[in-house]
């Protein structure tokens, strides 16, 4: 029998993973044979996408119909100061190319702020993992667990590696950030007899999900993307990125700009050259010129660098709000969104937001029961009020709640609606 990332460890009984993954439930891996395991293995991490070189990244913001557009005004404008002797400085090109570099650099710099904000934060929330090792708990990163080495969970403790279930003791996990449901699940040792569903795969802990209550160890299984949130990583991956609105609109924006200076300076050139009489070379380059100059007056130079200032400042706007951007465009697509679709029946509806407190003017009551269940009372010392008719206040209360809450915004600090 072999356990592969490809396998199902949930079907198999504990002493059958535990031989075949050579773990030891009482002194856990040596230090030795964790290393040799994490080099044949490599570490327990998400693969990411690879790395864009600084260069590719500033390029990145070059790469634009309206840039390309401008990069065409550059050139036509300095070839129109060469043919006209090189005169005094080509003021037009050099503005337009201070434009163009200046917005390519604060679209960089903006994002790279962005990005270096998000390394930080991933530092900062580096997780670790309880396993034993040598006979002793030891806290590791957790991108050295590998395969076969016995996690130590308690509650609180974020799961580091997709593994099997070998002592369990009133475990409950929480798996939303799998299977999208906000109840935690109770988990246990027993070998399941069939394939099932990620969500009920009781005897078993994933990578990425966190212990809400109670205490276990359990045998590493699957580590990175042999996890099951590597899987999802996979599919994220596969993914194509689609251009943004923005994007699109100034695509054909420059698209059709490009078309109209071409046309433009075609006709005024054209009609110059049937109504003239053009009897030099220096009287044809002088019309050359005149449509060159046409050509170029016609592309908006400021417009990229007011796109990105635009993006800029809305970007900033939300690191106020604390939600960090890594892509200028993103906060476009953000505001485009006209309606957001969500599955209520699950993390809304079951995040159990419970009244568990009322206070009137008669005192301070209990409300027993769990979220919307139509199990529970309320109590006043341990007395049910219900047996003295004496709900009224507390039904007052509930009633009203939701206009004190809709007059919160106009109220004044001291009024009853100002309270929380």
């Amino acid at each position: 029998m072999t356990i592969t990332p490809e396998g199902d460890p949930s079907l198999n009984d504990v002493e059958d993973v535990i031989n075949v993954l050579g773990a030891d439930l009482q002194q856990g891996l040596t230090s030795q044979e964790a290393g040799k395991r994490l080099a044949q293995d490599g570490p327990n991490e998400l693969l990411a996408a690879p790395l864009v070189p600084v260069w590719c990244r500033l390029l990145s913001h070059f790469q634009d119909p309206l840039i390309y557009l401008l990069l065409a005004a550059i050139a036509v404008a300095l070839a129109a100061w060469v043919v006209d002797g090189r005169h005094g400085w080509p003021v037009d090109a050099i503005v337009i190319a201070l434009i163009v570099v200046l917005n390519g650099i604060l679209g960089f710099v903006q994002e790279a702020r962005a990005q270096n904000a998000v390394a930080a934060l991933a530092r900062m929330t580096a997780v670790t993992s309880a396993v034993l090792r040598y006979g002793q708990v030891r806290r590791v990163p957790s991108d050295q667990l590998v395969r076969g080495d016995v996690l130590v969970l308690a509650e609180g403790d974020a799961v580091g590696a997709d593994a099997r279930l070998v002592e369990a003791a009133a475990l409950r996990v929480q798996e939303a950030s799998l299977t999208g449901e906000s109840a935690v699940v109770g988990k246990d040792t027993t070998t399941l007899q069939h394939p099932t569903p990620l969500g009920d795969r009781i005897n078993m802990v994933f990578k990425g999900t966190s212990v809400a209550q109670g205490t276990a160890r359990a045998v590493v299984t699957a580590t990175a993307m042999a996890t099951e949130m590597g899987a999802i990583a996979r599919m994220l991956q596969a993914t194509v990125d689609a251009p943004t609105p923005l994007e699109l609109e100034v695509g054909r924006l420059g698209r059709i700009l490009g078309l109209a200076v071409v046309v433009i300076t075609a006709v005024v050139v054209g009609t110059i050259l049937m109504i003239s009489d053009i009897q030099s070379t220096a009287d044809m380059m002088r019309v050359l010129l005149l449509g060159v100059s046409l050509a170029v007056a016609a592309v908006p130079e400021g417009l990229p660098a007011v796109l990105t200032v635009v993006l800029a400042l809305g970007v900033q706007r939300m690191a106020q709000l604390n939600a960090i951007v890594k892509k200028l465009s993103s906060v476009e697509t953000l505001g485009s969104a006209t309606v957001i679709a969500s599955d209520k029946t699950g993390t809304l509806t079951r995040a159990e937001m419970t009244i568990v407190r009322l206070m009137t003017a008669s005192g301070s009551t209990e409300v027993t029961g769990v979220g919307y269940a139509s199990v529970g009372q309320v109590e006043q010392a341990g007395v049910p009020l219900a047996e003295r008719g004496d709900l009224h206040a507390e039904q007052l209360v509930l009633l009203i709640a939701p206009a004190l809450r809709s007059l919160k915004p106009h109220s004044e600090p001291g009024d009853p609606g100002s309270s929380p």
